[in-house]
């Protein structure tokens, strides 16, 4: 056979791809023969379709070469420990708990083994203790379900089908945030699988410096196979979704403004404004998530939303189970995140929603899909969350440094037809860079970026500051001395990556 220039050419590119591809098949194969057996799935079976389709965005489910679902730590150790060892460490990997995360990569992979945990997803109430043992493959809302009848309750998620994991190690904002500080602040003791395979627990005794790393860190240091978190005793609420028309918007920010510079007076209540365009209603409207973390209706710190007139509410007494059910953002769609954070001040909050109503008519000039929706976000980060987490032995967020009350904004949007993409990405990336460049005119900028909602542009972790910067590098190569979570694991926010 006579090869040609082209030929060759050709041979030569899809060469690498080629045997990239044998060597992840060994890795999946790998896996199989170090008893992991009935556990890893392959493409065109049901399990794989199943662990491909739960993503809650359809623009992040990629098609790894194959996806292990391990039932226990020992299982997640045999994993790691197999795809670390194989092959000189080729084998890349994903590590996935709910899927919740918006771009694509972050908790999954193509070209590799995509470690999913949703089978390791049981809770359990340690009364004794005070505590609850949840592993990272749980929804909240299974967690809350499983606590209910004990009349008690863990800082966790606001929406139900988010997942515990990534939540918990990426800081975790709650309802009940300005009581306890952020969810990781309130959790006891780690279960980690380290690098090589062991399982080591992480607590104030033990691994401190793991454990105060991993409050806030992501996934620079290990996967988290258990989280024993300090419970709320009482589950009972007041609160719910509350409707108003866009013409209360200079009523809304007024209260939230004031709100969030008066939290410390009054640490049971928590405020969600959210400024929601609807393409299949062409609605703008207003709409507050309230709660009150005690059974208590009216309560005078939410009484400048509460006074204001509505459209539709939902207030009532429920538990956390109940209500983390209404705050669902429907699946079924391509989403983005990005997010912000700047001082509490009137114009800040002001700039926020003309920004927000720009978008939507530039959107409306180019949008392919019929069924899309813009969201803006804005949550209150007052002082008084990173004195909660200070008192509890402090996190690696680094909001202890800012002096100044702060609101975070979250710009979410999405929409149907993948021809979109890069508009919706595009409007959202131009709606943050404005916003940050109006704030830096105005003197309310702030760096911190919330891990949590940030997209895989931005860069969280520089954001916590150079001292907590250091610490992560430093414990994340104490206890993975090869960088196999930085190299090997690609997904995620690496602190290789940080340039400080």
């Amino acid at each position: 056979m006579h090869i040609t220039p082209v030929l060759a050419s050709l041979l030569l590119s899809i060469l690498p791809e080629v045997a990239s591809a044998k060597r992840t098949e060994t890795c999946c194969s790998a896996l199989e023969a170090n008893g992991l057996h009935g556990k890893v799935v392959y493409p065109n079976s049901s399990a794989y379709t199943e662990s491909v389709g739960s993503y809650w965005a359809e623009n992040v489910q990629l098609e790894p070469t194959c996806i292990v679902q391990p039932r226990s730590a020992k299982d997640v150790s045999r994993a790691v420990s197999t795809l670390v060892d194989t092959d000189a460490g080729a084998c890349k990997f994903a590590v996935r708990s709910g899927g919740h995360t918006t771009w694509a990569g972050a908790n999954d992979i193509s070209d590799g083994v995509t470690i999913d945990l949703s089978m390791m997803n049981s809770t359990v109430y340690n009364k004794q203790a005070g505590t609850a043992s949840i592993l990272p493959g749980a929804r909240w809302q299974s967690v809350y379900k499983t606590l209910a009848p004990y009349d008690v309750t863990v800082p966790g998620g606001r929406g139900g089908p988010v997942g515990v994991g990534g939540f918990l190690v990426g800081g975790g904002n709650t309802f009940h945030t300005a009581r306890v500080g952020f969810a990781c602040d309130n959790v006891e003791n780690f279960e980690v699988v380290l690098a090589n395979g062991e399982i080591v627990n992480a607590n104030k005794e033990s691994h401190p410096d793991l454990y105060k790393a991993l409050k806030g860190g992501s996934i620079n240091f290990g996967i988290v196979t258990k989280y024993d978190l300090k419970t709320i005793d009482q589950d009972k609420l007041w609160g719910g979704l509350v409707i108003y028309p866009n013409s209360t918007t200079s009523q809304q920010l007024a209260a939230g403004h004031k709100f969030i510079n008066n939290i410390h007076k009054d640490h049971y209540a928590s405020w969600i404004g959210m400024w929601e365009y609807a393409s299949k209603t062409d609605t703008n409207v207003v709409a507050n998530a309230l709660e009150y973390t005690s059974p208590v209706a009216f309560p005078a710190a939410l009484k400048d939303f509460t006074s204001i007139p509505n459209t539709t509410d939902t207030m009532r007494f429920a538990n956390m189970y109940n209500l983390t059910q209404e705050l669902v953002q429907a699946s079924g769609y391509r989403d983005t995140f990005f997010t912000g954070t700047f001082v509490n001040t009137i114009e800040m909050l002001k700039r926020t929603v003309e920004i927000h109503n720009e978008k939507i008519e530039e959107a409306k000039a180019s949008v392919k899909s019929t069924d899309w929706t813009m969201d803006t976000i804005i949550q209150p980060w007052p002082t008084l969350f990173a004195e909660h987490s200070q008192e509890r032995g402090g996190n690696v967020l680094g909001l202890e440094r800012f002096d100044d009350n702060l609101f975070q904004v979250l710009i979410d949007y999405s929409w149907k037809d993948e021809a979109d993409d890069a508009l919706f990405n595009n409007l959202a990336n131009d709606a943050l860079e404005k916003l940050n460049a109006y704030a830096k005119l105005v003197g309310g900028d702030n760096e911190y970026i919330y891990l949590n909602y940030a997209d895989g542009t931005q860069d969280p972790l520089s954001s916590y500051g150079h001292k907590n910067v250091d610490f992560i590098r430093r414990v994340a190569k104490e206890y993975d001395h090869a960088g196999v979570f930085q190299t090997q694991v690609p997904g995620g926010f690496k602190i290789s990556q940080v340039d400080q």
